[in-house]
Parts: structure tokens; sequence; C-alpha cells
């Protein structure tokens, strides 16, 4: 995901971090970056949102973020479009090393650990605040009780489809008893 403008910023430089003990955060965006988190992860709201850790040093030049996002945000149900409340609570880790590998070719693969970055300069708390709660947000809010209903429609006259009828399949069992009667 990438945006414009970051919807939320807290920059950290990594030179100003403590090269020995690890430096703790509690972040959490005021009213108005809320609206705009909200916005650029086309949900509702954004009611509360924090990210509470540490960041700490991993041998002599990589770094370990160590956090726990805790979130209430409101989606559109996927069904009514009735607005669901959701409550989030989530560990977030990245390890940022110096010396990150650089991927070849065309054909990329796919690192086993997802929480591998490259180190930067400055690390954006608020955007790895951001990033974990667009990971965080269920793919289909569904308001308690709202079930998918069926549809049928024909032409006048004609009999509806439903969804027995249109099954590829549906009648191959016996095309294939009758089959072999016939032989």
């Amino acid at each position: 995901m990438t945006f414009d403008a970051p919807p939320f910023s807290h920059p950290v430089r990594v030179t100003e971090l403590a090269g020995r003990k690890p430096t703790r955060f509690d972040i959490a965006p005021d009213a108005g970056a809320r609206a705009r988190i909200a916005a650029a992860l086309d949900i509702l709201s954004v009611e509360m949102a924090r990210l509470q850790g540490e960041l700490r040093p991993a041998g002599r030049h990589d770094w370990t973020l160590d956090a726990r996002l805790t979130a209430t945000v409101t989606q559109a149900c996927i069904v009514t479009l009735a607005p669901v409340t959701i409550e989030i609570d989530e560990a977030v880790v990245r390890r940022f090393l110096s010396d990150m590998p650089e991927p070849e070719g065309d054909e990329v693969e796919m690192p086993e650990d997802d929480s591998l970055e490259p180190l930067p300069e400055t690390i954006d708390l608020g955007a790895i605040l951001v990033e974990a709660l667009a990971l965080a947000l269920p793919a289909y809010p569904r308001a308690d009780g709202a079930k998918l209903g069926t549809m049928t429609a024909a032409a006048p006259g004609a009999e509806p489809l439903d969804d027995d009828a249109i099954k590829p399949f549906a009648g191959l069992a016996d095309l294939m008893k009758k089959a072999d009667r016939d032989e």
C-alpha cells in the first residue's frame, strides 16, 4: 500500500536511537489523523488506534521492533452495509536489517520471514501503525445476523433457475448410470 502523503507519520531517526538499550514508544493518532487513516483504508472510521512497543538493537547494525497494535474501527458490513465495530489487538514485529540482500533477476522469491525489512535512515512508526492496521482488518466484515440471500430470475413464463439446476455436474451421475444400463 502506498499513499501520496502518509495519513499518519511518526518518524524516528535510526542515528538518534540508543545503541545499547531499547527505545520505548507509545503512539496514538489524533482525531484528524484517525480520519485520514479511515479514508486511506476505505473504512467508515477509526475510533482508536495505538501502537506500543520498543525498538531495540539486534547486533551491531540491525534493529527489531516489537509492538502491540490495539484499535477500534468501524467498517461497512459486506452484506447489508450496516456499520460493524471491530476490535483489533495484534502483535507487530519488524526486523530491520542494515545488510538486507537485494533481490536479483526478474522473478523474485519472497523470504520466508515476512518481518524482515531493509534498515531505513528513518523508521516511521506511524506508517507501521497504518500498515499493521490495514493487514489486521477483516476482508469481509459481517454484521450479526447478516446472511446472503438467494435471488432467482427468469423470463416471463419460464421457471426460475435455482442452485441445483445450474450446477454443471448435477445430473452426471444419473447419465452415467443410464449409460451403463444401455450397454
